[in-house]
């Protein structure tokens, strides 16, 4: 089950809404963690045992790390390699089988596994918090169903943001639930949802027929690289917004996790902008532990390498993930060696130009299938493998896409945000009354496209 759902929207949500806020608080874990249950047993009913299996084991390692405190080390050990364990037999089993026969020749069958949905972000969601303990940046969860429910809330289970345990832990038992804190959870939910389905789900369709084109040109190439980028931008940050504002209806506050990255004026600050809680988790949990930037220089730069090689890695078991990851390591090591200097003098907008070229090329990379893709792609900007710079084909898409591509290019900045915060401030009663009937009409438009439109999953539902 999938939030740009109609199975989700009108029954699934209003239900638990429903008995959630019917039952007396101390039943409302119970009723979230159930109503997880379920949404995760809809979509993969194989493999849920799995993550009740890892939340157990959690769990538990925290129990006995608060017991015996002299063995705390070998606990938190533990309780990372076991989670780590689920993730990598589930993800990167194949993709290791597959390296030993390309290096000895040799021919082992691959296991065809299925990756449980969400398993990268809940173990990490875990991990964090078994190494919270381990480090008294929280206390100990002894209620198991509120660990349970903290792991699997349903809001931000699939893909993010990854949540710690530090951000809900005072949430999960004491939550403020207010009228004007729904409201905002509904109109942050009803902005994901049409940033999923009016312009992600449409930049897919684009994508789709330039996959399908026999006759490429120049131009096609651009359009379909730049359809690329937003879309993955909006199918990510718009699940994202649906999870915070979900997360707001029942309560919680949960972190922001894009903040208009392609207005970056560097790689560095784009990384700053882009799922942040996932930039946030490896800084803390592997660059400052590996020593960060308090080392010399070459371990330093080996610290940034190791960082980003596994943020590839986080994101897929394919080579060309691990390849964008070292694109963006090395990107960002040149700039910390002196290039950001370089930029600072830039005007804005050389600067922002450079930024969206490298993440044009990035996205290429990272959604490539296999490499001759990936070099005809990038080739393709420049014309190399195409004979014509354009064609009626590439002219018709491109006029057909240009009010989605316009619209998404203004939606991916601050003006619109800016532009309403104004009026708010100076016209709120005229804000106050357009606002929900602005929301309203969204939302019809996106159920009348999910009517009729295809099934379209979150992108990140594969990591």
């Amino acid at each position: 089950m999938v939030f740009s759902s109609l199975t989700f929207l009108f029954y699934f949500l209003p239900i638990v809404l429903l008995l959630y806020y019917i039952v007396p608080k101390k039943l409302r874990n119970l009723i979230l963690f159930i109503s997880s249950l379920v949404f995760y047993f809809i979509g993969e009913p194989k493999y849920g045992i799995v993550m009740i299996i890892s939340i157990l084991s959690t769990y538990l390692h925290g129990i006995f790390m608060d017991k015996y405190k002299k063995h705390k080390k070998k606990f938190l050990v533990s309780a990372i390699v076991i989670s780590l364990l689920f993730l990598i037999y589930f993800k990167y089993t194949d993709f290791i089988i597959e390296y030993i026969n390309t290096i000895f020749n040799r021919i082992f069958d691959l296991l065809n596994l299925t990756l449980p949905i969400g398993i990268s972000f809940y173990t990490f969601k875990m991990i964090s918090y078994i190494v919270d303990v381990y480090n008294d940046k929280v206390k100990v969860q002894k209620n198991f169903l509120n660990l349970a429910t903290y792991v699997s809330l349903f809001p931000q289970l699939m893909a993010g943001p990854i949540v710690r345990y530090s951000t809900i832990e005072n949430e999960l038992e004491n939550r403020n639930h207010t009228f004007s804190g729904f409201s905002n959870g509904v109109m942050r939910f009803i902005i994901g949802l049409a940033k999923k389905v009016l312009i992600a789900d449409v930049l897919s369709d684009l994508i789709g027929n330039f996959n399908s084109c026999t006759e490429k040109t120049v131009l096609f190439y651009w359009i379909y690289a730049i359809a690329t980028t937003l879309q993955i931008y909006f199918d990510f940050s718009g699940y994202s917004d649906m999870a915070i504002g979900l997360g707001k209806m029942f309560g919680f506050n949960f972190p922001e996790n894009f903040n208009y990255p392609y207005i970056s004026k560097s790689i560095t600050e784009f990384w700053r902008r882009w799922h942040m809680t996932l930039g946030t988790w490896f800084r803390d949990y592997v660059y400052i532990p590996l020593g960060g930037n308090r080392v010399g220089k070459i371990k330093w730069l080996r610290n940034i390498l190791i960082v980003w090689i596994l943020t590839g890695l986080w994101h897929g078991a394919a080579w060309n993930f691990i390849l964008w990851g070292l694109l963006y390591g090395i990107l960002l090591m040149i700039e910390k060696l002196g290039l950001l200097k370089i930029l600072d003098k830039l005007p804005s907008f050389l600067s922002r130009t450079y930024v969206m070229f490298i993440t044009l090329v990035g996205f290429i990379l990272f959604s490539g299938v296999g490499v001759n893709e990936i070099l005809e792609n990038l080739g393709g900007l420049f014309g190399i493998g195409t004979s014509s710079l354009v064609n009626k084909e590439s002219i018709y898409y491109l006029i057909s896409y240009a009010l989605v591509l316009i619209i998404a290019i203004i939606a991916s900045t601050p003006i619109l945000k800016n532009i309403f915060l104004k009026l708010k401030e100076k016209v709120p009663k005229v804000i106050n009354i357009l606002e929900p009937i602005v929301l309203s009409i969204l939302l019809i438009i996106c159920t009348s496209y999910l009517v009729d439109g295809s099934f379209n999953p979150f992108l990140y539902f594969r990591f």
